[in-house]
């Protein structure tokens, strides 16, 4: 089976993880995790990390974003960042003091910074990253003590679904590189 699909000229990736259709009728972290998780399934049909993200505000999604590195090579485009900045530009000021961001993955050195520098009420994250997360996985850059903001944070929501496509996506990754791997040029390897 071929997990990519190269129609008009775009290399998309098959993913075998279904986008979720969470309730309507109870919008709680769950329901907002999962339409994260719909994003971080868009990243990886197009072959970026799948992590996702969106903000709400007073019980309304406001942003909704994906990894996006590779396709705008851009090292910043992490899905919080994009989020971050389509919040503020929905609401019109860079102060998200009333959102909430949900996020498939802990945030990064980077994306941690940046919940604190827009303000955010609050950040929910499924799985914590112990090599690079900081709220609360490899540090907690939110609880600085001379920071003059401070951002509340829920961990573990929906962490087994994001944590594997995470490792789904690696995997895969790594089997491709295996497979695209040049052939041993030491002939006492190849078969007769």
């Amino acid at each position: 089976m071929n997990p990519t699909n190269e129609s008009a000229g775009q290399r998309r990736l098959e993913c075998p993880f279904a986008k979720l259709h969470p309730s309507q009728l109870v919008k709680d972290d769950t329901h907002f995790m999962a339409l994260a998780f719909n994003q971080a399934v868009e990243a990886w049909r197009i072959d970026e990390v799948p992590i996702g993200a969106v903000i709400v505000k007073d019980g309304a999604v406001i942003a909704a974003a994906h990894n996006a590195v590779e396709s705008l090579n851009d090292p910043t485009a992490h899905a919080e960042i994009l989020a971050i900045t389509q919040a503020a530009r929905h609401i019109g000021n860079w102060r998200l003091n009333e959102c909430t961001l949900y996020v498939t993955k802990e945030p990064c050195p980077m994306c941690a910074g940046a919940t604190i520098m827009s303000r955010l009420g609050r950040v929910v994250y499924a799985w914590g990253d112990p090599k690079m997360g900081c709220m609360g996985g490899a540090t907690a850059t939110h609880e600085l003590p001379k920071l003059n903001h401070r951002v509340s944070v829920t961990r573990g929501v929906m962490e087994e679904e994001c944590r594997s496509i995470l490792q789904a996506y690696f995997a895969m990754k790594r089997a491709f590189a295996k497979s695209d791997a040049p052939a041993s040029e030491d002939p006492a390897q190849e078969a007769p």
